[in-house]
């Protein structure tokens, strides 16, 4: 019987469905570029799209249950063989989930033409499919610890669910969106919780001996449970002390946990340290809503949120995205100038958006955060298309590097 490798090595069909990351890193990234480009034309009146939802509804649909659900695929479908072991999903099957993936976009951005319950149900598809895979393979491998992963990425399936029910009911009430905000928060506190500590303990211990990360300890599941503690109260209750109350908690308690990771062993690797500033994110998210609670005149509520989506998911995501290509093209794990660009744009993306809710020349800064993110995935898109597209032994050979081992 052949192994996984050797069925894989077999694989005759494009490039570019040979691994889930492929498809989905480079069309998220692209889409994510598109849709904050198209995002100010629309705002100013000079654009407009055949899609029911309004100007933010859309906005924030596109890059929460749009852009974001592409890159959970294609982190998940590149990971979870290396979980259970067994063959990756490509060729015809990657096709026809990323396909459906597209077909929600479409949906949603022509809603007013179809109407909005048919784009819940292509848009919701994807995530139900992707869901439905990744299950499969989990039980089949016997891999079970890891299927605490696809309880968040249900959580963030119901809350695209009821981001379509009020958008079709006209409900102004945003459950939906702290649901899926919700649910990345805790996916980057999850995921981000166990791969930040063992990306950099790997490179440190290649060099000088010195502290390492602490693993991931009860102290870290702590974490977890006070996040998602201080999230539900925040989807529940997003005004209430109490609530500010519990994500200051939450917000010390993943400081002290990004403490424990060494990240100031890190700063001569930016693929390494970006992983750590990604993180920071998640504690700084959580300050920055307490406070909109408690002294919404110095923050808003929805501006105190980008401290989690464009800085925590930007950030975080597009370190998995340079990361994961690079290690799964054979290249090596280092940061090169192009992508030390694209991780600044990020940070220039979060830091303008962070002071516009501060209102600290709010036009000026949003126009400066919606340019920097186009920059930063768009430059995804433009530094990593031959790497996401050709055969990796076509790339390799141009490389000058060895194939990667399996």
């Amino acid at each position: 019987m052949s192994t996984s490798a050797e069925q894989i090595r077999a694989y005759a069909g494009p490039a570019f469905l040979s691994f889930g990351f492929r498809p989905f890193f480079l069309a998220g990234a692209i889409w994510s570029a598109v849709a904050v480009a198209l995002w100010l034309p629309m705002l100013a009146g000079s654009l407009t799209l055949p899609t029911a939802f309004n100007l933010f509804d859309w906005h924030v649909h596109e890059l929460l249950y749009g852009f974001l659900p592409a890159i959970v695929a294609g982190f998940l479908l590149t990971a979870v063989p290396n979980w259970t072991g067994r063959l990756p999903i490509l060729g015809t099957p990657l096709l026809l989930l990323f396909l459906l993936w597209i077909a929600g976009r479409i949906a949603v951005a022509t809603s007013a033409l179809t109407g909005l319950w048919f784009a819940a149900a292509v848009d919701l598809a994807f995530l139900a499919s992707l869901i439905a895979v990744i299950a499969r393979e989990i039980i089949a491998g016997r891999n079970f610890r890891n299927l605490r992963v696809l309880v968040i990425i249900s959580v963030l399936l119901v809350g695209n669910a009821v981001f379509h029910v009020e958008a079709g009911l006209g409900s102004g009430n945003g459950y939906g969106k702290r649901i899926g905000i919700a649910a990345a928060v805790l996916l980057i506190s999850l995921v981000g919780g166990r791969i930040v500590p063992s990306f950099t303990r790997n490179w440190l211990v290649k060099r000088e001996p010195g502290r390492l990360p602490v693993p991931f300890q009860r102290f870290d599941a702590l974490c977890v449970v006070a996040a998602a503690a201080a999230l539900l109260s925040w989807i529940l209750a997003p005004d209430a002390i109490p609530t500010a109350i519990l994500l200051l908690i939450a917000g010390g308690l993943h400081s002290i946990r990004l403490a424990r990771w060494a990240g100031e062993r890190t700063t001569s690797e930016r693929l390494v340290l970006v992983l750590h500033v990604a993180y920071a994110f998640i504690p700084l998210g959580f300050f920055l809503v307490a406070l909109s609670i408690v002294a919404p005149d110095v923050i808003s509520a929805s501006g105190a949120l980008h401290g989690w989506t464009v800085g925590a998911v930007g950030l975080m995501t597009l370190a998995v995205m340079t990361r994961a290509s690079l290690g799964h093209a054979g290249r090596e794990l280092t940061a090169t100038w192009p992508i030390m660009v694209l991780y600044a744009a990020v940070l220039t993306a979060a830091a303008a958006r962070i002071m516009a809710a501060f209102e600290i020349a709010r036009m000026p800064m949003l126009h400066i955060s919606a340019a920097a993110w186009v920059i930063a995935f768009g430059g995804f898109a433009i530094v990593y298309w031959p790497m996401l597209t050709r055969p990796w032994r076509l790339a390799l050979l141009k490389g000058g590097i060895a194939p990667p081992r399996r």
